[in-house]
């Protein structure tokens, strides 16, 4: 992993960690409804967040390499970021 990138990742790890915490707590003490739906947007926004720079890393690092290569990993490449990218679209809101 890029140092960069993985201090930053791990950061926002940290953060989540947090807001997870926070929010158990807000659920625990029967907070007003509409706080905890803010919170849990918040977390959902650091987690985009966080898979943007895992998603940045792995092109940086193991996609070029991938591609470097050609043929069935390059095309091994092309497959996972599609998968990736149909999670991402197809997910339930």
């Amino acid at each position: 992993m890029i140092a960069d990138i993985k201090k930053r990742a791990l950061h926002r790890s940290r953060i989540l960690e947090g807001q997870m915490r926070g929010l158990e707590k807000m659920i625990e003490s029967e907070d007003y409804c509409m706080d905890i739906i803010t919170q849990s947007l918040a977390i959902q926004k650091s987690l985009r967040s966080l898979n943007k720079l895992l998603v940045e890393n792995h092109l940086r690092t193991h996609v070029s390499d991938m591609f470097a290569a050609g043929g069935v990993e390059q095309q091994h490449a092309v497959d996972e970021l599609l998968k990736v990218y149909e999670l991402n679209n197809n997910r339930s809101e």
